[in-house]
């Protein structure tokens, strides 16, 4: 059994006194992991970093064993955002939580192109959009996705301004009445034009938390992965 594809490095621990075990989120063969040969050496160090676009190649006896990795670096992401710290938290949040929330050896095309083009976008501005956006994806992906299309109460396309908590569906400010505090904000942002500022920043990942907390969490069964909660601490 083998195969040839791209990647993105999402973690790499040591295996043996030598080799490294590494998972991939790749667009044809979904999240997958394999040994790297001499992947724990020192002149692997810098082709193994987390976000690390890879060219891979993939062997095993049988297709249900873990195999190893041939491994060739195509570019690196981490060393660019090395010295910012909120697009570095963002990195790490995302590889966590495409660990997390995608089974193995799963296709998702279209969330690999999302994925690809967020991490792409680390250390650039407007970042933050994109990773509010790609949360937001990966729950959709995932079968959890938020109804932003129109609001739940007045069927209205424009003026959407808050989420139902319960239902994931988007609501107007008219729509909303007297319940609004009750509400997730919804950051224009995330269905327009609009400027896309840290407070924007703050209302969309607790908007994306709540339902990867309350639907995606629960439904797998484990906590979320702590760098998402350092990515929320970084944006103060």
């Amino acid at each position: 059994m083998d195969w040839r594809d791209q990647g993105i490095l999402l973690a790499m621990r040591p295996h043996g006194e030598t080799s490294a075990v590494i998972e991939v989120f790749t667009p044809l063969h979904g999240r997958h992991a394999g040994i790297v040969r001499g992947g724990a050496s020192r002149k692997m160090a810098a082709t193994l970093q987390p976000g690390a676009q890879l060219d891979l190649t993939w062997r095993a006896r049988l297709e249900d064993q873990l195999g190893s990795f041939a491994v060739e670096l195509i570019h690196t992401r981490a060393a660019h955002v090395m010295g910012d710290r909120l697009a570095l938290s963002g990195l790490s949040a995302a590889c966590a939580l495409c660990r997390y929330a995608l089974p193995e050896r799963m296709a998702y095309p279209g969330l690999y192109a999302s994925t690809l083009a967020l991490f792409d976008s680390f250390g650039q501005p407007g970042w933050l959009r994109a990773y509010a956006l790609w949360e937001l994806a990966l729950l959709e992906e995932t079968g959890f996705g938020l109804d932003l299309a129109q609001c739940a109460v007045t069927g209205r396309a424009e003026g959407l301004a808050y989420v139902s908590p319960r239902t994931g569906r988007a609501v107007t400010r008219e729509g909303a009445g007297e319940y609004a505090a009750r509400l997730l904000v919804l950051p224009p942002a995330l269905v327009s034009n609009a400027p896309f500022d840290q407070q924007a920043a703050r209302d969309a990942l607790h908007l994306s938390g709540h339902f990867l907390q309350i639907w995606l969490a629960e439904a797998i069964g484990r906590p979320l992965p702590e760098p998402r909660a350092r990515l929320l601490a970084a944006l103060g």
